[in-house]
């Protein structure tokens, strides 16, 4: 059995003295085997905590969950009217007259914001479903500016691995539908307004938006991101049921 308790006390005093650098310390190693192993379980708990003292030594900007679910919320139905006053403008319900130009830009805009702001809630409500934790949202991704939340390892070592793959998939899904959402409602006015409300670009870029995301998630999620953990947590799943072992959790 591994000497998980020696070398959690060694990780975890390195951190206590203030390096944050799991990875360097050996505990996302330590991690891996856990996963594999049902009787880490005992340890789930210890291993949370010194993950996220690593964490919030390394993050300056951290909210509460409560309040970043909160602001997310708010920015997505603010978008959301956004998508319906952009409409209403491209009719000329509102704002004098017809404006098309100004009506696509608004949708291409409320896209992009919509893939932002339902990202790290889809994460959230997926993680609660299966009995996961949360502590913190933060900024992450890899212009720092993407909104991320912080599940906790405890709880998260307790998951079964298929539903931490589910998870992490699930705010990745919710960022591509996002712009393909806002697409399939505007293409449906315009075509009841006889393929005359919008400007063909604006509908294209939804589109190319949509596509350029699922891209680089081919390119760099699956190496990087959330589908890189995906097929991780499926890969334990399937050499923990290869082995008749229950999984942890």
């Amino acid at each position: 059995m591994p000497d998980y308790q020696g070398r959690l006390d060694e990780i975890e005093r390195a951190v206590d003295a203030g390096r944050s650098d799991l990875g360097a310390l050996g505990f996302w190693e330590l991690l891996s085997e856990a996963k594999r192993d049902p009787d880490a379980a005992a340890h789930a708990e210890r291993i949370g905590r010194i993950d996220q003292k690593a964490f919030e030594a390394r993050k300056r900007v951290l909210l509460p969950v409560w309040l970043g679910n909160l602001v997310l919320l708010v920015g997505t139905l603010v978008l959301l009217a956004a998508v319906a006053v952009a409409l209403r403008v491209a009719t000329g319900s509102i704002g004098g007259g017809p404006n098309p130009t100004l009506a696509g830009a608004l949708l291409v805009v409320a896209a992009a914001g919509l893939s932002v702001t339902v990202h790290a809630p889809a994460h959230w409500l997926a993680g609660r479903a299966v009995g996961m934790r949360f502590s913190h949202y933060f900024l992450g991704g890899p212009f720092r500016i993407q909104p991320g939340v912080k599940v906790d390892y405890g709880s998260y070592l307790l998951t079964p691995a298929a539903q931490r793959a589910t998870m992490h998939a699930a705010g990745a899904l919710a960022s591509k539908v996002a712009p393909f959402a806002v697409f399939g409602w505007a293409y449906v006015l315009h075509w009841q307004r006889g393929w005359d409300l919008l400007p063909s670009w604006s509908l294209w870029a939804l589109l190319g938006f949509g596509l350029l995301q699922i891209a680089t998630d081919v390119v760099w999620s699956t190496r990087r991101s959330d589908w890189k953990k995906v097929r991780r947590e499926l890969r334990i799943a399937r050499e923990v049921e290869g082995t008749g072992e229950p999984a942890i959790g």
